[in-house]
């Protein structure tokens, strides 16, 4: 059996907010908690506010109780940081657009477009569709004209328009200030996922 880093655990590693995400996440109140772990109420408040250090022997039994390995309260979560200027450009066809993939190209479970558009910008003439179960649209700044089959609807600064990614539809800027447009497309089960990206 590998032997845990007692001394990590000893010296300023804070696993507390960790601790109660887990928690949360499960739905257990700080007294369940206590009961099931055989450990006081006010302890368990004081390490999840990481006042109180816990032994490990009372880490792991939190771990057992919450149902997660002791190891993930140790591992850095996993980042990626993008500035704009390095964000990737990509070309999903209109015209008077800038667009940049601002999610990161390896991020599989959603992809996150910034795009400028210019006056008199727009999709393509042709309504099109994409390949993803949703799509969401929110107007940073300006205003944009979002147009399906049988509908359209001008999103002002603030507004999010939600729609499966599959409907056709074009958009257009409509006003003489450029617009400002955060898509976001999920994929949806078996869409994107084994190809890494869908954009």
């Amino acid at each position: 059996m590998k032997s845990l880093p007692v001394q990590g655990v000893r010296e300023a590693v804070q696993v507390g907010a960790r601790l109660r995400s887990a928690r949360q996440e499960r739905r257990y109140t700080l007294e369940q908690v206590a009961q099931l772990s055989g450990m006081t109420k006010g302890f368990l408040s004081r390490v999840e506010r990481d006042i109180t250090s816990p032994s490990v022997a009372s880490l792991v039994t939190l771990c057992h109780v919450l149902q997660i390995d002791v190891g993930s309260l140790f591992t850095a979560p996993r980042t990626a940081l993008i500035r704009l200027e390095d964000a990737p450009v990509v070309n999903l066809g209109g015209t008077g657009i800038d667009e940049r993939l601002i999610s990161g190209h390896d991020e599989r479970s959603v992809q996150i477009l910034r795009s400028v558009i210019q006056p008199g910008g727009q999709g393509e003439d042709e309504l099109y569709s994409i390949d993803c179960e949703l799509e969401f649209c929110h107007v940073t700044q300006g205003s944009i004209e979002i147009i399906f089959t049988d509908a359209s609807h001008v999103l002002h600064a603030g507004d999010t328009l939600t729609f499966p990614g599959r409907e056709p539809h074009t958009w257009r800027n409509l006003a003489d200030t450029e617009a400002i447009v955060l898509f976001v497309l999920l994929p949806g089960h078996g869409s994107g996922q084994g190809a890494g990206t869908f954009v």
